[in-house]
Protein backbone atom coordinates (compact mmCIF):
# COMPACT_ATOMS: atom_id res chain seq x y z
CA UNK A 1 0.00 0.00 0.00
CA UNK A 2 2.48 2.58 0.77
CA UNK A 3 5.16 1.15 -1.58
CA UNK A 4 2.77 2.30 -4.40
CA UNK A 5 2.34 4.98 -2.62
CA UNK A 6 6.08 6.13 -2.77
CA UNK A 7 6.42 4.55 -6.04
CA UNK A 8 3.06 6.86 -7.11
CA UNK A 9 5.18 10.15 -6.08
CA UNK A 10 8.24 9.41 -7.97
CA UNK A 11 5.85 9.00 -11.06
CA UNK A 12 4.78 11.71 -13.58
CA UNK A 13 1.98 13.43 -12.50
CA UNK A 14 0.05 15.19 -9.68
CA UNK A 15 -1.36 13.11 -6.77
CA UNK A 16 -4.63 14.14 -6.00
CA UNK A 17 -6.27 13.08 -2.38
CA UNK A 18 -9.91 13.92 -1.54
CA UNK A 19 -10.64 14.95 1.96
CA UNK A 20 -12.92 12.41 4.34
CA UNK A 21 -13.08 12.18 7.73
CA UNK A 22 -15.03 8.75 8.21
CA UNK A 23 -15.23 5.41 6.54
CA UNK A 24 -17.87 6.54 4.73
CA UNK A 25 -16.26 9.30 2.86
CA UNK A 26 -13.19 7.51 2.36
CA UNK A 27 -15.29 4.67 0.50
CA UNK A 28 -16.60 7.25 -1.46
CA UNK A 29 -13.00 8.41 -2.55
CA UNK A 30 -11.84 4.84 -3.13
CA UNK A 31 -14.59 3.96 -5.14
CA UNK A 32 -14.15 7.36 -7.42
CA UNK A 33 -10.68 6.27 -8.54
CA UNK A 34 -8.33 8.32 -6.57
CA UNK A 35 -5.10 7.08 -5.68
CA UNK A 36 -5.30 8.26 -1.97
CA UNK A 37 -7.70 10.10 0.37
CA UNK A 38 -6.19 12.61 3.04
CA UNK A 39 -7.88 12.57 6.48
CA UNK A 40 -8.15 16.12 7.25
CA UNK A 41 -8.48 16.94 11.05
CA UNK A 42 -10.41 19.73 10.23
CA UNK A 43 -13.07 17.81 9.10
CA UNK A 44 -12.73 15.84 11.86
CA UNK A 45 -13.54 18.60 14.30
CA UNK A 46 -16.68 19.86 11.64
CA UNK A 47 -18.33 16.28 11.33
CA UNK A 48 -17.66 14.77 14.96
CA UNK A 49 -18.02 17.82 17.07
CA UNK A 50 -19.49 20.39 15.27
CA UNK A 51 -16.41 22.69 16.36
CA UNK A 52 -14.00 24.87 14.09
CA UNK A 53 -10.75 23.54 13.58
CA UNK A 54 -9.00 25.34 16.56
CA UNK A 55 -6.97 22.11 18.21
CA UNK A 56 -10.14 20.67 20.27
CA UNK A 57 -9.04 17.31 18.37
CA UNK A 58 -7.02 14.91 20.18
CA UNK A 59 -4.56 12.46 19.04
CA UNK A 60 -6.74 9.02 20.18
CA UNK A 61 -9.95 10.76 18.37
CA UNK A 62 -8.03 10.88 14.64
CA UNK A 63 -6.30 6.99 15.65
CA UNK A 64 -9.88 5.89 15.67
CA UNK A 65 -10.91 7.73 12.52
CA UNK A 66 -7.76 6.21 10.91
CA UNK A 67 -8.56 2.69 12.22
CA UNK A 68 -12.25 2.74 11.05
CA UNK A 69 -11.21 4.08 7.42
CA UNK A 70 -8.41 1.38 7.08
CA UNK A 71 -10.58 -1.46 8.10
CA UNK A 72 -13.10 -0.62 5.35
CA UNK A 73 -10.63 0.96 2.65
CA UNK A 74 -7.20 0.01 1.32
CA UNK A 75 -6.28 3.29 -0.18
CA UNK A 76 -3.14 4.88 0.93
CA UNK A 77 -4.42 7.48 3.63
CA UNK A 78 -2.66 10.81 4.44
CA UNK A 79 -3.26 11.85 8.18
CA UNK A 80 -3.14 15.06 9.62
CA UNK A 81 -1.62 14.86 12.77
CA UNK A 82 -1.41 18.46 13.31
CA UNK A 83 1.65 19.32 15.91
CA UNK A 84 1.87 15.66 16.83
CA UNK A 85 0.05 16.54 20.30
CA UNK A 86 3.17 17.34 21.78
CA UNK A 87 6.25 17.65 22.15
CA UNK A 88 9.19 15.67 20.33
CA UNK A 89 8.61 12.53 22.44
CA UNK A 90 4.49 13.26 22.14
CA UNK A 91 5.28 12.93 18.31
CA UNK A 92 7.00 9.22 18.30
CA UNK A 93 3.74 8.65 19.92
CA UNK A 94 1.04 9.65 18.00
CA UNK A 95 3.83 7.98 14.59
CA UNK A 96 3.45 4.51 16.14
CA UNK A 97 0.13 5.11 17.01
CA UNK A 98 -1.44 6.56 13.71
CA UNK A 99 1.24 3.78 11.56
CA UNK A 100 -0.38 0.99 13.47
CA UNK A 101 -4.20 2.33 12.83
CA UNK A 102 -3.06 2.34 9.21
CA UNK A 103 -1.88 5.92 8.35
CA UNK A 104 0.58 5.33 5.20
CA UNK A 105 1.74 9.46 5.77
CA UNK A 106 1.61 11.43 8.54
CA UNK A 107 1.62 15.28 8.01
CA UNK A 108 3.57 16.93 11.09
CA UNK A 109 3.02 21.34 11.48
CA UNK A 110 5.20 23.76 13.42
CA UNK A 111 2.49 25.82 15.00
CA UNK A 112 2.22 25.80 18.86
CA UNK A 113 -0.59 24.40 20.77
CA UNK A 114 -3.52 24.92 20.53
CA UNK A 115 -3.51 25.14 16.82
CA UNK A 116 -5.53 26.20 13.85
CA UNK A 117 -6.35 25.66 10.97
CA UNK A 118 -3.83 27.14 8.35
CA UNK A 119 -5.84 29.51 6.65
CA UNK A 120 -7.28 31.33 9.84
CA UNK A 121 -5.56 34.33 11.16
CA UNK A 122 -3.75 34.64 14.38
CA UNK A 123 -1.48 31.51 14.46
CA UNK A 124 1.85 31.07 16.76
CA UNK A 125 4.72 28.62 16.01
CA UNK A 126 7.27 26.82 18.12
CA UNK A 127 11.13 27.22 16.76
CA UNK A 128 12.51 25.75 14.12
CA UNK A 129 14.71 23.60 16.09
CA UNK A 130 11.93 22.52 18.06
CA UNK A 131 9.80 21.60 14.78
CA UNK A 132 13.29 19.94 13.31
CA UNK A 133 13.57 17.86 16.25
CA UNK A 134 9.94 16.43 15.83
CA UNK A 135 10.42 15.74 12.87
CA UNK A 136 13.37 13.85 13.17
CA UNK A 137 11.69 12.10 15.84
CA UNK A 138 8.85 11.01 14.15
CA UNK A 139 11.28 9.55 11.30
CA UNK A 140 12.92 7.69 14.04
CA UNK A 141 9.72 6.46 15.26
CA UNK A 142 7.98 4.86 12.58
CA UNK A 143 8.71 1.33 12.25
CA UNK A 144 8.30 1.11 8.31
CA UNK A 145 10.32 3.56 6.00
CA UNK A 146 7.60 3.40 3.35
CA UNK A 147 5.38 5.59 6.28
CA UNK A 148 6.33 8.69 4.93
CA UNK A 149 6.39 12.02 6.93
CA UNK A 150 4.98 15.21 5.42
CA UNK A 151 6.87 18.89 7.02
CA UNK A 152 4.66 21.55 7.19
CA UNK A 153 5.39 25.15 8.17
CA UNK A 154 2.74 27.41 8.90
CA UNK A 155 5.37 30.55 8.98
CA UNK A 156 4.00 32.44 6.20
CA UNK A 157 1.49 34.08 8.06
CA UNK A 158 3.58 35.05 10.86
CA UNK A 159 7.00 35.41 9.70
CA UNK A 160 6.93 35.71 5.65
CA UNK A 161 7.84 33.86 2.71
CA UNK A 162 11.50 33.82 3.29
CA UNK A 163 11.25 31.99 6.77
CA UNK A 164 8.67 29.81 5.72
CA UNK A 165 11.19 28.51 2.86
CA UNK A 166 13.82 28.07 5.51
CA UNK A 167 11.85 26.58 7.75
CA UNK A 168 11.25 24.07 5.04
CA UNK A 169 14.76 23.42 4.37
CA UNK A 170 14.79 22.26 8.11
CA UNK A 171 12.60 19.93 7.78
CA UNK A 172 13.66 18.82 4.43
CA UNK A 173 17.00 18.38 6.46
CA UNK A 174 15.83 16.64 9.61
CA UNK A 175 14.22 13.87 7.05
CA UNK A 176 10.73 15.14 6.03
CA UNK A 177 9.46 12.98 2.63
CA UNK A 178 7.46 15.54 1.45
CA UNK A 179 7.30 19.43 2.10
CA UNK A 180 3.96 21.66 2.67
CA UNK A 181 4.00 25.36 2.74
CA UNK A 182 0.81 26.13 4.22
CA UNK A 183 -1.41 29.37 2.86
CA UNK A 184 0.99 30.04 -0.43
CA UNK A 185 -1.12 33.05 -1.21
CA UNK A 186 -0.18 33.26 -4.84
CA UNK A 187 0.97 31.74 -8.14
CA UNK A 188 4.46 33.80 -7.76
CA UNK A 189 4.73 32.12 -4.09
CA UNK A 190 4.03 29.02 -5.15
CA UNK A 191 6.73 29.31 -8.43
CA UNK A 192 9.51 30.50 -5.49
CA UNK A 193 8.42 27.21 -3.08
CA UNK A 194 8.56 24.98 -6.34
CA UNK A 195 11.92 26.59 -7.79
CA UNK A 196 13.49 26.13 -4.37
CA UNK A 197 13.00 22.26 -3.70
CA UNK A 198 12.63 21.39 -7.35
CA UNK A 199 14.41 18.09 -7.55
CA UNK A 200 14.80 17.78 -3.82
CA UNK A 201 11.31 17.03 -2.49
CA UNK A 202 7.78 16.53 -3.16
CA UNK A 203 5.58 19.81 -2.47
CA UNK A 204 1.89 19.54 -1.09
CA UNK A 205 -0.81 22.41 -2.59
CA UNK A 206 -3.42 22.34 -0.12
CA UNK A 207 -6.70 23.83 -2.13
CA UNK A 208 -9.43 25.54 0.88
CA UNK A 209 -12.26 26.55 -0.92
CA UNK A 210 -12.85 30.39 0.43
CA UNK A 211 -8.88 30.12 1.83
CA UNK A 212 -5.91 32.12 1.37
CA UNK A 213 -4.48 30.42 -1.76
CA UNK A 214 -5.82 30.79 -4.86
CA UNK A 215 -8.24 27.52 -5.69
CA UNK A 216 -6.30 26.31 -8.67
CA UNK A 217 -6.96 22.87 -10.96
CA UNK A 218 -4.69 20.02 -10.57
CA UNK A 219 -3.78 20.24 -14.20
CA UNK A 220 -2.22 23.89 -13.61
CA UNK A 221 -0.59 22.82 -9.64
CA UNK A 222 0.91 19.45 -12.27
CA UNK A 223 2.47 22.40 -14.54
CA UNK A 224 3.65 24.76 -11.37
CA UNK A 225 5.48 21.34 -10.15
CA UNK A 226 3.49 20.24 -7.16
CA UNK A 227 3.04 16.52 -6.53
CA UNK A 228 0.25 16.44 -4.20
CA UNK A 229 -2.77 18.29 -4.32
CA UNK A 230 -5.32 17.75 -1.42
CA UNK A 231 -9.19 18.91 -1.35
CA UNK A 232 -8.91 18.49 2.99
CA UNK A 233 -12.71 19.94 3.43
CA UNK A 234 -14.60 19.57 0.35
CA UNK A 235 -16.50 17.04 1.02
CA UNK A 236 -17.80 18.23 4.28
CA UNK A 237 -18.73 21.78 2.56
CA UNK A 238 -20.85 20.02 -0.60
CA UNK A 239 -22.18 17.86 1.92
CA UNK A 240 -23.23 20.36 4.47
CA UNK A 241 -24.24 23.09 1.85
CA UNK A 242 -26.76 19.93 0.48
CA UNK A 243 -27.75 18.89 3.82
CA UNK A 244 -28.80 22.70 4.49
CA UNK A 245 -30.76 22.24 1.09
CA UNK A 246 -32.57 19.26 2.94
CA UNK A 247 -33.73 20.47 6.11
CA UNK A 248 -34.58 23.50 4.22
CA UNK A 249 -36.92 21.41 1.79
CA UNK A 250 -38.50 19.46 4.81
CA UNK A 251 -39.30 22.34 6.65
CA UNK A 252 -40.93 23.88 4.23
CA UNK A 253 -42.94 20.97 2.49
CA UNK A 254 -43.07 18.20 5.10
CA UNK A 255 -41.42 15.80 2.67
CA UNK A 256 -38.23 15.01 0.81
CA UNK A 257 -40.27 14.37 -2.61
CA UNK A 258 -38.76 17.62 -4.39
CA UNK A 259 -35.36 16.75 -3.88
CA UNK A 260 -35.87 13.11 -4.23
CA UNK A 261 -33.27 13.23 -7.41
CA UNK A 262 -30.50 14.98 -5.46
CA UNK A 263 -30.33 11.76 -3.14
CA UNK A 264 -29.55 8.15 -3.25
CA UNK A 265 -32.75 6.06 -2.09
CA UNK A 266 -32.61 3.40 0.64
CA UNK A 267 -32.04 0.65 -2.11
CA UNK A 268 -28.93 2.65 -3.41
CA UNK A 269 -27.52 3.54 -0.11
CA UNK A 270 -27.65 -0.20 0.58
CA UNK A 271 -26.31 -1.54 -3.14
CA UNK A 272 -23.01 1.03 -2.57
CA UNK A 273 -22.91 -0.07 1.33
CA UNK A 274 -22.68 -3.83 -0.15
CA UNK A 275 -25.41 -4.63 2.47
CA UNK A 276 -26.22 -7.88 0.06
CA UNK A 277 -23.13 -9.35 0.14
CA UNK A 278 -22.67 -8.61 4.17
CA UNK A 279 -25.97 -10.89 4.29
CA UNK A 280 -24.81 -13.56 2.21
CA UNK A 281 -21.81 -13.77 4.18
CA UNK A 282 -23.37 -13.92 7.03
CA UNK A 283 -25.52 -17.20 6.37
CA UNK A 284 -22.06 -19.01 6.33
CA UNK A 285 -22.50 -18.81 10.01
CA UNK A 286 -26.20 -19.88 10.28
Amino acid sequence: MTDSLRTRLAAPGILVAPGCYDALSANLIERAGFSAAYLSGASIAYTRFGRPDIGLVGMSEVAEVVAQIRERVALPLIVDADTGFGNALNVQRTVRLFERSGASVIQLEDQQLPKRCGHLAGKTLVSEREMAGKIRAACDARRSRETLIIGRTDALAVEGLDAALNRAEAYLAAGADILFVEALPDVAAMERALARFKGRAPLLANMVEGGKSPLLPAAELQRLGFSIAIFPGAMVRVQTFAAQRYLETLKRDGTTAAILDEMLDFKALNELLGTEQWLERGKQYD
